[in-house]
């Protein structure tokens, strides 16, 4: 096993090059060997290129590597995933957080400043790890955070996540399709949530390190019905809702216009779709 940090971090790279495409093997490996010898990033890596690794270290890398050859995501390998400056606990209980849902929370934060005197409620339904949840009570650390899901597991991860980020967060385990949030009605500012909106025939086209290690429960809908959960959201918005606060959406990029359209029919105001970094349709916003 390779002896220094450079030479174990290509060692890694050359090895993932059967599982990951190009530059993505090179990322991986990196990410391994910063969490294994808890550098803070790539920076701190490159300058320590020639140091020795533990030998500690360099024999728990043959089982580490076993896994992410089995297409096993590095996050759930490592037991952790990045999201607006939390290292978050994840599980195959719960989705790995993404760049988009970041890109949602920062919006929920542009558009919803703290209010002097006034603190902001919120609900993030549909949790999972507590990304949004968590990122939203840190920015906001006056505002009254609730989460809600379906899943006991994903709520256990979610908790030791607040635990260190965000303790004052609330949990609610719920079938938000068939129950509703205990929240008193009308006084919410923002409602905001990443259900999931996989269609079941998008299956064949997802990543394998996606289809057989995430949770089915947090991303697929039925083919025939891939506004479920909008639906059940917008609902839920008109009732918990005040006047003028906001209703923040994930969406799949193929149901832009149609979710939009819903919001429209349910009596949102100010409807529109937002893209994300890279140009696509990931998000909608209506307000009461």
């Amino acid at each position: 096993m390779p002896a220094t940090v450079r030479a174990l971090t290509d060692h890694l790279a050359t090895a993932l090059a059967a599982a990951y495409a190009g530059p993505e093997a090179g990322a991986v490996a990196a990410l391994v060997v910063e969490h294994l010898l808890g550098f803070e990033g790539a920076l701190e890596r490159r300058m320590a290129a020639a140091a020795p690794v533990p030998a500690a270290v360099r024999a728990q890398v043959p089982a580490l590597l076993a896994r992410l050859l089995a297409h096993e995501p590095v996050q759930y390998v490592l037991g952790t995933a990045y999201f607006a400056g939390m290292a978050l606990d994840v599980t195959p209980a719960t989705l790995i957080p993404r760049p988009e849902t970041e890109e949602l929370a920062r919006l929920v934060l542009a558009e919803n400043p703290a209010r002097p005197g006034a603190a902001l409620s919120i609900l993030d339904v549909g949790t999972g790890s507590g990304c949004l949840a968590l990122a939203l009570a840190r920015a906001r650390p006056t505002a009254t955070v609730r989460a809600v899901d379906v899943s006991a597991e994903a709520l256990a991860v979610a908790r030791r996540n607040a635990a260190r980020y965000a303790p004052q967060v609330g949990f609610e385990q719920l079938d938000v399709l068939a129950q509703t949030p205990a929240v008193v009605p009308g006084s919410l500012h923002v409602l905001v949530s990443n259900p999931p909106y996989v269609r079941e025939r998008e299956r064949a086209a997802m990543r394998p390190n996606v289809l057989a290690w995430e949770p089915a429960t947090a991303l697929f809908v039925p083919d025939h019905d891939p506004l479920l959960f909008y639906r059940r959201l917008a609902a839920l918005g008109r009732e918990l809702l005040g006047p003028g606060g906001g209703l923040y959406l994930e969406i799949n990029e193929a149901f832009s216009a149609e979710t939009q359209a819903l919001l429209v029919a349910q009596g949102y105001a100010a409807v529109r779709g937002v893209a994300d970094m890279f140009g696509r349709d990931r998000m909608v916003v209506g307000r009461r």
